[in-house]
Parts: structure tokens; C-alpha cells; sequence
């Protein structure tokens, strides 16, 4: 299905699913609600994430989870990002227990790496496939100054603003675009308050040094006739947390391979080259030498006890400050007119760090830059042998030098992000004969500003002065002794080596929207209801490096600058029909229906369609279900995404030792000489968008049930007894991703054929060292995803000994295919570890309460299945403990990670005084369980977006109203 500008919508394929998706929830609606007519006064008005019609009868047409302000509190968590990951349909997503900010690279979309960013994957299909809204209106993604994402920053939304989160979990493109593929996220805040209120927070990691994290925020309101006011003051601190201090983390650089697995960039470098007599020499220093070392007695051959750790330099948690004020207001102009403003200042900074900056050289660097052409001049003062290193591939006598010059200290990288945001709009209503219509117009304009500076990174184009001809390293240029371990590089060295590097990005939208809902004619079984309204949102972003990493001089990772921009202009219809009502099998019987014309300026028009129907058998019972076109558009990122390079971890299958001849042979006929080693388990990728590519589309389906029975309802055992079951199939087309670099390579070796598809793109230099290895975007092939969702929530009824709850919510994914264009099966699947992320087959959250006068005590389990992975760099190793499993995706043997259950305990007090006061106490993990060990994992040695940290965390709050 291709957008095309000539798409009629009334010939786009017609399909009905019955019942709905049950979503895990919090809070969800049901059927039970709609006979208390309060609540339907109350709802009479109201706009339901999920559909543009407003009514009460909406309320139940579309399954939505509703997170209150106290489910927040409740979690003891000061993210929304990290509150909203506990869902059991939430997948793997960008949090701070990530401490990659550019050491590794950028990766393929243009994206940049969301340094300090929070975001949200729904049904593993990631956060760029999940629209977030703010009180209905898009927010503005993510900036971090190394890219220009398509995912929002939840961190950017304070949690003492919000009022309620609304998710629907269901194709949505037809009510509000582009990105809703695997769901809506919309953050309702809050617009009045009575009076001013206080709280503070104060929560430390009892197992870890560091990770305290202070939050406190100040806010006041009021409502009156004709008017109603909420201003929020927010801020909040959390310290980082040092990998050193987990053992898992910092003993090894790859759990259980000892330093098998760590960097051959060391302190006393890594040597290897070949004599005027011939010989390959691959050698390391013995130790710290003063002045020039003698060759060969100063040297030993470079052995796997020489590789250096590098994980005790990284990061666990790493460090957030954030200050933020909003403020909202909304006045009745007339009885049916309101005009509302709101606006947000929210200021981030965040540091990410890494081990100091190796710096490799000569053809086996594989950088494919500039590294790749240093060599050593003969006259260089500190050269021990006399002779020139000619890094020529073809002709020349060095392979690599490999030095981490620690006397630089480690890198870091320091964000500042700024984040503005503006909207204001009419909201009104009017009548005409019986019936009541609804209408608002809306602008919102929204800006996110990043600049990040690094320290500890060094210009290749002064190394190479300061190690070629001493003749030629005049004026500032110091000569290099790069030969002499550590300790040897003066200050004088490093000031001319090193530079603070700079680097700036923003993100902006700016949009206008006007919608019109009501009814048009009566039914028999009820009123024929609509909504139709206008989009125009325009984005831009750009993303500028540092002019000496433009300029190609880097020794950290190159990259390009970014820049780009396009507009949007759409047109939505929503009908709502009540077939039947009040019949017996059929309490009520609603089709619904909503079209959408999206007209892009860079790549033309689209239409997607979404069909509903839900049936209220009876009170009781209500099915619902859905089907429903999607379509994402590529991003600024993935369309104008400049290139540069990622530092992959891959494992060269034709590195020595190579235990299988069919292997053996298929390397050799590839022209990897034999006893080639690889030398660094980094290989360099080019990454970068194309603005060859088309939009993805989907096709959605869900089904399901929600039951309320009657006979629990208000009775001495329950108040309220709810059970959703769910199935949802989501089919997306046209993905655009790149392909899995590991898999890649590994098809390209067992192909033996440099012209087969696998190995287009990659290069091997005459040592057979990979130095270059294309994983731009494209639109890769299929995603194919589906899975149960179920859930039951009870509220027992109010006794002498207090009120009790309790609410049991999983997800069940029974498939996850990816495939390319070729039909060959990608390696992420259900129950799989790879590329730092995780599809359990199996999440569920169990919570159990009880409250009673100012009391309060809620405890919680996290369940999280058991995952396999490739041993990877681990293979051959005790870890490795299913060595003889082997499958496509796991070549290397299996390692198997367990199942892991979470448990946390929270209690609050409000005290019985005049004060309105309330204190709370909770803790986190309680038993410290510990994330199980992931050998497939880039840093830290587990996988942080689907894990807890190893730590138990207490934290304490009050709250004060006034």
C-alpha cells in the first residue's frame, strides 16, 4: 500500500473486527459506567483519546488506559518515561540507565542518541512509531544535540503537571496521523487547583553509591465562574551512579569472558607491524618508559592479558537536573465560548561519560577515515625504530597502533536541552434544532534546543602532524610520544591534541488545527454522530557538529551536519452509527468510522481508514473491535540524515580461530588472509537517512471483551469486579530501519560471494580488516507483531478494617517477524536479547492495596519472562551455557537469562491535623533483585531498558496543601 495523491478514499479496503483490544491498565472504562448518569453528565462533553467525537457515549466506544496523578505518586518514580515503561505492553525504550552519548556512534535514522531523554516503545515497534500528545496536541520530539529525532522526550513533561494519561494501544493514523502506529499517548494536565501546594522528595540507591534523586515542585490555583488558573514550578536532581560500583559492570568488559572481550587500545599500546626483514611484529609495551623505549626489549607480544577494561569508566545511572515552570489559563469570553493558553519552560542537563578515548591508526583502525592513513615517521623523536611507518594498505609495513592515552581523562559528554512550548486556542459550543455541536481551534508552536559539549576526545589531523616528519611539527605542534605508556603524553602534548568539541541541535513544530463534532441526524436507536476537523503542522530540525568533526579531523566518531524541513495539510471525517438498542442480545450496537486525507510536501498524499464496532450485549458485557490503516512518515532524520559512522560490536566470523572449514573456505574465497585476527570487536558502519524512501503502512486489527459483572458490583465482598481480554495484529510494511549489522555480516561470509546482496557495502582491506560497511536507511521489508493482552481489577467494599484493591495486568506476545525485502527473517523475535533490547514473551504486573482513614499501602510485582541471546563475544566461555543451541540468530550458542520478578512497597500517612499533610514512604525493588547478566549487552553488562537497576531504592515525600 503506497501513498499516492490520486488514492480514493472510497475505494480503500473495507474490514470489520469484533471486540476490542484490552489494554493493561491502570484504570480503563467499562460498560458498567455508562448506566450512572452523573458520570454520563459529567462525560456530556468530553473528548475520548481514541476518538474526536465528544459524549458520554464515547467513553466506552474505544479501549483507553487511564494513569491518574495518583497512579503516578503510587509508583515512588519521578519519570514519566520510566512510570510509563512499566506498562506490560511496553517495550524496550531510551531512559538514563544509558550512558551512550557518541562514544559508540549515531545510529541509522539520524535520530542522534537522546542523551538524558526518556521515550516510550509500545508493542516493541519503538518510539518513533507512537504518537504523543499533550491535552490532544502533538508535542515536540526529543533533542539532544547529536541528531534530530522522531521520538518525544517525556522528560520534557513534568510529572506535577499532569492531571491523567490516557493510551490507546490501536492503529489510530485516521483520527490524528502520522506516527500512531502502535498507539496514542495523551498527557492531560491540569488547568485549575484550589489553592498552593508543596511536595518534596528525597530517594537514594541503598546498594549503590550515588543515583540520589531530589524532586520538589510548588504549585497554586483557582476557579471561579468565569475563569480557572494551575502554575507549576518543578525541579529535580539525580546524581549519576559510577559502573565501578557494580562488579558486574566493572570486572569484565563482557560478563564472564575475563578481558576477552575488552579493548586493545591499552594504556602501553598495541604494536603491530612489519620489519625491513619481513617479520610481523604484534607487540605491547612491558610498562611506562621515560624518553623513547629500546624495540624489541622493552616489548612483549600483545596477548588477551593485556587488553584494557574499559567498563569501569562508564556510567550506570548517569546524571539529570531538570527545572521547568507551567502555567495555564482558561476564560469563558461568553457562556459557549472559552479561550485557554498554556505555556512551558522546561530546562534539562545531563552528562553521559566513557572510557578515555583510544586512538587507532593504520589500515587496521578500519575507521574508514583518516585514522586509516597515519603513519610514523622515522624522524619522530620518540619512534623506537629508526624507521618509517607507511600506513599505505597496499604497499605499506603498518597494520595498527593502538593507544588509550589515559592522561587525558575519560570522555563526557555534557548536554544543556531547552525546551519551549506555547498554545492557545477557542473552544465553543452551539445548538441547532436538538442538537448540540462542538467546535475548537487550536495553535501550538514548540521548540526543543540542545548544545552538548565533549571533553576528552583529540584531533586525528594534529596527531598525524605530530607524528610524521618533526620538520613539519612547527608552531603550536608538539611531537607526539604515543610510545611510552602511560603517563608519557605531557600536558604540553595533550593541549595540542586535544579539543572541547561542540555540537548543537533543535527540533520545532508549529501547527494549526480546527475541529467541529456533534450530531448530524436522529436514528432510531440514536443519534448519527461525526467529527471532522483540519490539521497543518509544519516541522523542522537540524543537527551541527563541531567544525572539526565536519571537517573529518575527529578521532572520536565523524559525523555530518543535518538540516531539513517539511509540511503537512490534513483532513479528517469520524462517523458514529447506533445500529441497535435496547434489544434483547443487543443493549446497544455502534459501527463507527473515520477517514483521513494527509497531504505531505515531501512525498505527496495518503488516505487511511479505521473501522469499529463495539456491542453491548448486555450492562454487563461489552465487545468492541477494530480495523485500521496506518501510515508513518519518514522523519526529518531519516529523509536528511546526513552520514556518519557507529562503532558496532561485531563478531568477524572470520576471525582466527575459525572452528568450521565450510567458514574457513567461504573467508578465504572472500579474500580475508588466513590467521587474520580481528583486531578491535568495534567495527565501524556508516549510518545516514535517504531521501529515497517511502512511508511505512500498517494494517491493524484488535478484538476483545470487557466484562463488569452486575453481580460484584456493591456487594460484601466487592464494589467493583472489571476483566478485559484482548488480541491485537499489527502488520506494518515498508519498515524503515537498517538492516542488523551482525546479521548482515554473517550472511555475507556464508553467502562466499562479494556480489551477493548481504555483502553490498562492505569492504575488507588487504590485512582483512573491515573498513568499510554501508548500513544506511531503507525501507527494509515487513513487521509483523501479535499478542494477548488481559486483565482484572477489584475494589472491595469499604469495612471496619479498611477498603482493599488489587489489579493483575500481562501481556502475552505470541509473534514478532521481521523481514526484508529478500524474505530473509531478521534476528529480533519474541523471548530474544539483541542490540541492547528485549521482546519478553511474557510481562505482568500484579498490585495489591489497602487504604483505611488516612492510611495507605500499595505493594506491586513486575514479572518479566525469561529471554535467550547469542553468546556472542561469550562463546566458548562457562557463561555461555548452552553452547550446542544454534539458531539463525544465535550462531554463536545460547545464553539464557531468567525469568525476574520485581517487588515494590509504598505507604502513606495524611495526618490528622489541620495541616493537609501527608507523608509516604516507599521502596523499589524491594528484595534487590539483581538484573540477570546479559553477555550480547553493549555497556554494563544487562539491558537497562528492560531491566531495573541492581539496587534496592528508598525514597520518602511529603505533601503539603494550602
Amino acid at each position: 500500500m503506497k501513498p499516492n495523491t490520486r488514492r480514493n478514499a472510497l475505494a480503500s479496503a473495507l474490514a470489520l473486527a469484533i471486540a476490542a483490544i484490552a489494554l493493561p491498565a491502570f484504570a480503563q472504562d467499562t460498560t458498567s459506567d455508562t448506566a450512572n448518569p452523573q458520570q454520563a453528565t459529567k462525560l456530556e462533553t468530553i473528548e475520548v483519546t481514541g476518538s474526536r467525537i465528544k459524549g458520554a457515549d464515547m467513553a466506552t466506544q474505544v479501549p483507553v488506559v487511564t494513569i491518574t496523578s495518583a497512579d503516578i505518586e503510587k509508583t515512588g518514580l519521578t519519570s514519566i518515561g520510566d512510570i510509563l515503561q512499566q506498562l506490560s505492553s511496553s517495550g524496550s525504550a531510551l531512559n538514563t540507565k544509558f550512558n551512550s552519548a557518541g562514544n559508540f556512534g549515531f545510529p541509522p535514522d539520524g535520530s542522534g542518541v537522546g542523551s538524558g531523554s526518556a521515550t516510550l516503545d509500545l508493542r516493541n515497534l519503538g518510539a518513533k512509531r507512537v504518537l504523543v500528545l499533550v491535552d490532544g496536541i502533538r508535542w515536540v520530539n526529543e533533542s539532544s544535540a547529536s541528531g534530530v529525532s522522531a521520538a518525544v522526550d517525556l522528560n520534557t513533561i513534568p510529572a506535577s503537571i499532569i492531571d491523567r494519561i490516557e493510551i490507546l494501544q490501536d492503529g489510530a493514523s485516521s483520527l490524528y496521523g502520522s506516527d500512531a502506529i502502535a498507539g496514542v499517548v495523551n498527557i492531560i494536565t491540569k488547568r485549575s487547583q484550589e489553592g498552593a501546594a508543596a511536595n518534596v522528595y528525597y530517594g537514594t540507591y541503598n546498594n549503590r553509591s550515588g543515583g540520589q534523586t531530589t524532586n520538589a515542585d510548588v504549585s497554586f490555583g483557582n476557579k471561579g465562574e468565569r475563569f480557572e488558573f494551575f502554575v507549576d514550578f518543578s525541579y529535580l536532581k539525580q546524581k549519576g551512579i559510577k559502573s565501578s560500583d557494580w562488579s558486574q559492570a566493572s570486572a569484565e568488559c563482557v560478563p564472564g569472558t575475563g578481558l576477552a572481550n575488552c579493548s586493545s587500545g591499552t594504556p602501553t599500546g598495541r604494536f603491530d607491524f612489519i620489519d625491513p626483514d619481513g617479520v610481523e611484529h604484534d607487540v605491547t609495551l612491558n610498562g611506562p618508559v621515560a624518553g623513547r623505549p629500546s624495540f624489541p626489549a622493552d616489548y612483549h607480544d600483545f596477548s588477551t592479558a593485556d587488553r584494557y577494561n574499559f567498563a569501569t569508566q562508564n556510567l550506570l545511572l548517569t546524571p539529570n537536573e531538570r527545572k521547568g515552570v507551567f502555567a495555564q489559563t482558561r476564560y469563558k469570553v461568553t457562556d459557549s465560548i472559552a479561550w485557554y493558553a498554556r505555556g512551558l519552560y522546561n530546562t534539562r542537563t545531563s552528562l553521559n561519560q566513557a572510557a578515555p578515548e583510544p586512538i587507532f591508526l593504520g589500515p587496521g583502525a578500519g575507521t574508514g577515515g583518516l585514522a586509516d592513513t597515519v603513519g610514523i615517521d622515522a624522524t619522530n623523536p620518540y619512534n623506537p625504530l629508526g624507521y618509517t611507518l607507511d600506513a599505505d594498505p597496499a604497499n605499506g609495513n603498518f597494520g595498527l597502533f593502538a593507544r588509550r592515552p589515559i592522561e587525558g581523562g575519560p570522555r563526557r559528554y555534557s548536554q544543556d536541552v531547552d525546551t519551549f512550548y506555547f498554545g492557545t486556542g477557542l473552544e465553543g459550543s452551539f445548538g441547532v434544532g436538538d442538537h448540540d455541536f462542538y467546535w475548537d481551534v487550536n495553535y501550538a508552536n514548540g521548540n526543543n534546543k540542545a548544545s552538548q559539549t565533549v571533553t576528552g576526545t583529540y584531533n586525528i589531523a594534529h596527531i598525524q602532524r605530530a607524528l610524521g616528519p618533526v620538520a613539519d611539527c612547527t608552531g603550536p605542534c608538539v611531537p607526539l610520544n604515543i610510545f611510552g605508556g602511560p603517563g608519557t603524553i605531557t600536558p604540553e602534548m595533550l593541549q595540542y591534541i586535544q579539543y572541547i568539541e561542540h555540537d548543537t541541535s533543535d527540533n520545532k513544530i508549529n501547527l494549526w488545527t480546527a475541529n467541529l463534532s456533534g450530531a448530524i441526524v436522529d436514528l432510531p436507536a440514536g443519534p448519527l454522530a461525526f467529527a471532522t476537523g483540519y490539521e497543518h503542522r509544519r516541522y523542522s530540525g537540524s543537527y551541527q557538529p563541531d567544525a572539526v568533526v565536519v571537517a573529518g579531523e575527529t578521532n572520536g566518531v565523524p559525523s555530518l551536519p543535518t538540516s531539513g524541513s517539511y509540511s503537512i495539510n490534513e483532513y479528517y471525517l469520524e462517523l458514529n452509527a447506533p445500529l441497535l438498542k435496547d434489544m434483547p442480545g443487543f443493549k446497544a450496537l455502534d459501527l463507527s468510522a473515520a477517514t483521513r486525507y494527509s497531504d505531505y510536501s515531501t512525498f505527496g498524499g495518503t488516505v487511511n481508514n479505521k473501522f469499529g464496532l463495539r456491542w453491548q450485549v448486555f450492562d454487563d458485557l461489552t465487545l468492541r473491535g477494530t480495523w485500521a490503516e496506518g501510515f508513518r512518515a519518514p522523519t526529518i532524520g531519516e529523509v536528511f540524515g546526513s552520514p556518519a559512522r557507529f562503532d558496532a560490536t561485531l563478531q568477524d566470523p572470520c576471525s582466527a580461530p575459525i572452528g568450521d572449514a565450510t567458514t574457513a573456505a567461504n573467508c578465504a574465497t572472500l579474500g580475508v588472509p588466513a590467521g587474520y585476527s580481528q583486531p578491535n570487536s568495534q567495527i565501524s558502519v556508516r549510518t545516514g537517512g535517504s531521501e529515497t524512501l517511502d512511508p511505512e503502512t500498517s494494517r491493524s486489527l484488535t478484538w476483545g471483551a470487557v466484562y463488569s459483572p452486575g453481580w460484584a458490583m456493591d456487594t460484601a465482598w466487592s464494589s467493583k469486579l472489571d476483566f478485559t481480554l484482548g488480541y491485537y495484529r499489527i502488520d506494518l510494511d515498508d519498515a524503515i530501519q537498517a538492516p542488523d549489522a551482525q546479521t548482515q555480516l554473517n550472511r555475507c561470509v556464508a553467502s562466499a560471494d562479494l556480489a551477493s546482496e548481504f555483502c553490498t557495502g562492505i569492504h575488507r582491506n588487504a590485512t582483512g580488516t573491515i573498513d568499510a560497511f554501508d548500513n544506511t536507511l531503507q525501507n527494509l521489508g515487513t513487521i509483523h507483531t501479535d499478542g494477548y493482552d488481559f486483565s482484572v481489577a477489584w475494589r472491595g467494599p469499604e469495612s471496619d478494617i479498611g477498603q482493599f484493591r488489587a489489579n493483575w495486568s500481562s501481556t502475552y506476545v505470541a509473534s514478532y517477524v521481521a523481514r526484508s525485502e529478500s524474505g530473509a527473517q531478521e534476528p529480533r523475535t519474541v523471548g530474544l536479547e539483541v542490540t541492547d533490547s528485549a521482546i519478553p514473551r511474557l510481562t505482568s504486573n500484579v498490585g495489591l492495596g489497602w487504604s483505611m482513614g488516612g492510611w495507605s499501602v500499595d505493594y506491586t510485582l513486575r514479572y518479566i519472562s525469561g529471554l535467550r541471546e547469542d553468546c556472542a563475544g561469550a562463546a566458548g566461555f562457562p557463561i555461555c551455557n548452552h553452547p550446542d543451541e544454534v539458531a539463525p540468530n544465535r550462531p554463536n550458542g545460547t545464553h539464557y537469562l531468567p525469568s525476574v520478578t520485581f517487588s515494590d512497597l509504598r505507604a502513606s500517612w495524611k495526618l490528622p491535623t489541620a495541616l493537609d499533610l501527608t507523608l509516604t514512604a516507599g521502596i523499589n525493588n524491594l528484595f534487590n533483585k539483581e538484573p540477570p547478566i546479559c553477555v550480547s549487552c553493549s555497556l554494563n553488562g544487562y539491558d537497562a531498558s528492560t531491566y531495573d537497576l541492581p539496587s534496592r531504592f528508598t525514597y520518602v515525600q511529603a505533601s503539603v496543601k494550602f
